[in-house]
């Protein structure tokens, strides 16, 4: 039987769910049920990814959803609303045109099915065209999920921690495809936000000195230098130098829960180092939310779907420094990953 902590957590998150409000729930039963041993935590879990799902269409939210889901009727079968619940997503999924699996199950109650036969071909020619490929940058041909872990003390002296998912969009694909092969390499794991301010965004992505000065494009893209000069080759100068191009008219603004890249004012001076605006951020002479005066100047390339209430928390911490935005706690991003493609194990648990 579930402890009076762990119910408690369930019926804050189901209010939570009837209210519409969905975001936190994850983590909520992250805190509460860390080993998964309750099927009522993955079913909350579900009901929350599809509710992102919902607003993000990610297709790998949706398999997330699916996975809890199917994990919470699989721990009790006789629960009616965990059968409902996975029935009527499928069902949603189906309309999209969203697999349960984006690789189908080779097996099925033990036996075999006929994609592990036709799989094992296309397998081995996978692998070849993968060989063939190896070193090449990756391309993005969509809009990516990733999924930011964080730690940090918040205004009230509390160690919190959270996580942060984010859509990267193809339509700033330099930023998106650059971004992505950082987190993919693992890049931006331990690292810190420097600089935070309220109000207006908190900065990180700095992996090499974690001040603000340094940090570099993850493949060569055209430009390099202080002063993001365009080269014809990636020989003009050293990758610690590569920077990206401005692609400020993809259509996207600098409205609150967004990703977009930092740089100095020249252009095309952009590298590794990005920063996230708080739910709270506004222009102080219009009231407009956001930070628009940075329209036109910065790239936008992600939206935040879940957890930018962490984001506006950690804006909100205590700092010191001549511009009064050094964190006086260290705000930590544990790790970022990936969940464009769903490959996680059925072993881990989120």
């Amino acid at each position: 039987m579930a402890s009076e902590e762990v119910q408690k957590a369930w019926s804050r998150a189901e209010a939570d769910l009837k209210k519409g409000k969905h975001a936190g729930v994850v983590d909520l039963m992250r805190e509460t049920d860390s080993e998964g041993v309750h099927a009522m935590t993955w079913y909350l879990a579900g009901l929350a990814r599809r509710e992102e799902a919902k607003i993000s269409g990610a297709a790998s939210i949706y398999r997330q959803a699916a996975k809890n889901l199917r994990t919470a009727t699989q721990m009790d079968r006789r629960t009616k609303r965990y059968n409902t619940a996975y029935n009527d997503l499928l069902n949603e999924m189906t309309e999209k045109r969203i697999g349960e699996y984006l690789i189908p199950p080779l097996l099925k109650d033990g036996t075999p099915t006929l994609t592990s036969f036709g799989l094992m071909g296309v397998v081995f020619l996978a692998v070849l065209f993968a060989l063939s490929q190896a070193g090449s940058s990756a391309a993005l041909t969509g809009d990516e999920m990733v999924r930011m872990s964080l730690t940090w003390t918040d205004a009230d002296g509390t160690e919190r921690s959270g996580d942060v998912t984010i859509q990267i969009h193809a339509d700033a694909p330099s930023h998106a495809s650059s971004f992505m092969q950082h987190v993919n390499e693992g890049t931006y794991d331990g690292t810190i936000f420097h600089r935070v301010i309220d109000g207006f965004m908190i900065q990180g992505g700095d992996f090499e000195n974690s001040d603000g000065t340094g940090g570099y494009a993850a493949s060569w893209f055209g430009h390099c230098g202080p002063n993001g000069q365009a080269e014809p080759s990636s020989s003009a100068c050293d990758r610690t130098q590569y920077t990206l191009p401005d692609e400020v008219d993809n259509g996207r603004l600098h409205d609150v829960c967004v990703l977009s890249m930092a740089k100095t004012n020249n252009p095309h001076t952009g590298g590794s180092q990005f920063f996230l605006i708080p739910e709270d951020a506004e222009d102080s002479s219009t009231g407009q939310p956001g930070t628009p005066w940075l329209n036109g100047k910065h790239t936008v390339f992600g939206t935040i779907t879940d957890g930018c209430e962490h984001v506006t928390s950690i804006s909100e911490i205590e700092t010191e420094g001549s511009q009064n935005s050094d964190p006086v706690h260290q705000v930590t991003l544990v790790e970022v990953v990936s969940m464009g493609a769903d490959d996680t194990p059925w072993y881990v648990f989120w």
